[in-house]
């Protein structure tokens, strides 16, 4: 039929933070994108947030039978169901929380559910905005097989003038809520291309 045009396939995106904190600015860059994910400015981007707070402390004598606890099995679920992850990671002496990490080696078991999927990392900080942190988690990256963009990056210094969060951690930095718009839409172009569908 001439004059239709094919909708864009429908990418989920898995976003973990790897602060706890309810106000932190992390979250506040990933309810941003959320946000962003529900505009027309970006159709067919999913994105759901993945709280990982309930997650127990990695320990394998928790595995029974091959299996985990409830609530690790839920969370593999989510993120084995997802085409793409956003990852928004504080630094913390240069690097990746302990939070995050946990939840990563948590989905890495047998078998690995991050594996051949892309993803995007977003900071915010001091100084180098976290920068090291990115780094680091684009190294554990290698071994779970996840394809990070590489282009554009976000590092944001939340402490530079003008303010880039209010006081409850959202964001509201006209430039740097383009700039994420930016790694979201590469997200998906990289997702559909991964998936066959670019």
């Amino acid at each position: 039929m001439e004059g239709v045009i094919a909708a864009k396939p429908l990418i989920k995106v898995a976003a973990l933070c790897g602060s706890l904190r309810k106000a932190s600015y992390h979250r506040g860059l990933l309810r941003y994108a959320m946000e962003l994910s529900k505009e027309s400015t970006i159709s067919g981007l999913y994105i759901e947030y993945i709280d990982i707070s309930p997650l127990p402390m990695l320990n394998t004598d928790l595995e029974v039978n091959g299996r985990y606890p409830l609530v690790v099995e839920a969370f593999r679920q989510k993120i084995k169901e997802a085409d793409c992850y956003l990852f928004a990671s504080p630094e913390y002496n240069y690097s990746v929380t302990g939070p995050l990490k946990n939840a990563i080696d948590w989905a890495s078991r047998p078998p690995n559910v991050w594996a051949d999927k892309a993803a995007a990392i977003v900071s915010a900080g001091g100084g180098f905005g976290g920068g090291r942190a990115q780094y680091h988690l684009r190294q554990i990256g290698v071994y779970l097989d996840l394809h990070f963009i590489n282009k554009p990056e976000f590092f944001l210094n939340a402490f530079q003038a003008p303010p880039k969060f209010d006081s409850e951690g959202n964001l509201i930095d006209p430039e740097a809520k383009e700039r994420l718009k930016q790694v979201l839409l590469a997200l998906q172009v990289y997702a559909l291309r991964l998936k066959g569908k670019c």
